[in-house]
């Protein structure tokens, strides 16, 4: 296993809800209006301890993206990246909230009643 990053600038951190390792600071959401197959989603512009799988194609609610989906490097956990065609979201990730840990160690729970074929933004 590679080197871990520990968060430590003051403020909110989002963790993985498995393992509790830091993923992403406050400073770095770009939107919080992302909507996800299991629900409600975050977009970042910067992530820490993940590793990403092989870049594909797939289809959206917008269209065709590029995505590369990404893991926690201690757990596994699938925590669903998105390196989308839409240029502010290039080079960026999204976590879906029910799979992080919010920086109150609250934990977002995933709506059952929403079955959407991709991730993409409600609103900007």
């Amino acid at each position: 296993m590679g080197r871990l990053f520990v968060l430590t600038l003051e403020g909110n951190i989002y963790s993985c809800k498995h393992c509790g390792i830091h993923l992403a600071h406050s400073e770095n959401i770009v939107s919080k209006s992302f909507q996800c197959s299991h629900g409600k989603a975050y977009l970042f512009r910067k992530v820490v301890n993940v590793t990403s799988c092989e870049i594909e194609n797939r289809m959206m609610m917008t269209g065709m993206h590029t995505v590369a989906d990404i893991f926690c490097v201690c757990c596994g956990s699938n925590e669903t990246a998105h390196e989308m065609s839409q240029k502010y979201k290039e080079g960026k990730s999204v976590l879906e909230r029910f799979k992080i840990c919010g920086p109150d160690v609250s934990h977002y729970s995933a709506s059952h009643d929403i079955h959407v074929a991709g991730s993409d933004v409600d609103d900007v």
